[in-house]
């Protein structure tokens, strides 16, 4: 075998249509662009947005500001479980995040986030309950119950001011900490 017998497969390649090489091949002339006009010149189109000269969707469209639909890229998602789903616990058991995935509450991924308990139906057995978050009427219901809830601390991120004072208490420290001679 060699390199000049190489070919695709049967099948597998199929040619490009030539056009504007002449009467004869049945895309000559204009080449299947239609007579003038924008789209009929090379490097000629319309951009997808353009609406024929009416004022184009995405600026008829009102701003919606923040991450995608508007919701800020900082703001905590809680995955919510009611107390009802807690009923599938045994009495005296501690629940954690990881527990009501095992129990197909949630996902792993949710599992990983932030849990709200909710105050919809019933518990008649002590559960502890270990969440980032419980709605008031959770918390009285699981304490009703004879079980405890438990607050999970959420990460607090603080504001830092950039300052040239912050910065001098920097440059003062690192002069500090080197070796004077």
């Amino acid at each position: 075998m060699k390199l000049s017998d190489l070919q695709p497969a049967a099948g597998s390649h199929k040619a490009e249509r030539r056009v504007g090489r002449g009467h004869g091949s049945g895309r000559g002339k204009t080449a299947g662009r239609g007579t003038k006009g924008q789209k009929a010149r090379t490097g000629g189109h319309v951009n997808r947005s353009f609406n024929g000269g009416q004022t184009r969707l995405n600026k008829r469209l009102p701003f919606v500001r923040g991450q995608g639909n508007g919701t800020s890229a900082f703001r905590d998602d809680y995955t919510i479980i009611n107390i009802v789903d807690l009923e599938l616990f045994e009495a005296g058991t501690q629940v954690h995040p990881k527990d009501l995935v095992t129990a197909g509450l949630m996902t792993a991924a949710e599992g990983a986030g932030l849990v709200k308990i909710l105050g919809d139906g019933e518990l008649d057995h002590a559960v502890t309950v270990h969440a980032h978050k419980f709605s008031a009427t959770a918390k009285a219901k699981i304490e009703a119950a004879g079980g405890s809830v438990e607050l999970i601390p959420v990460r607090v991120y603080e504001k830092t001011k950039r300052s040239k004072d912050n910065n001098t208490q920097y440059s003062d420290a690192a002069a500090k900490a080197a070796p004077q001679q």
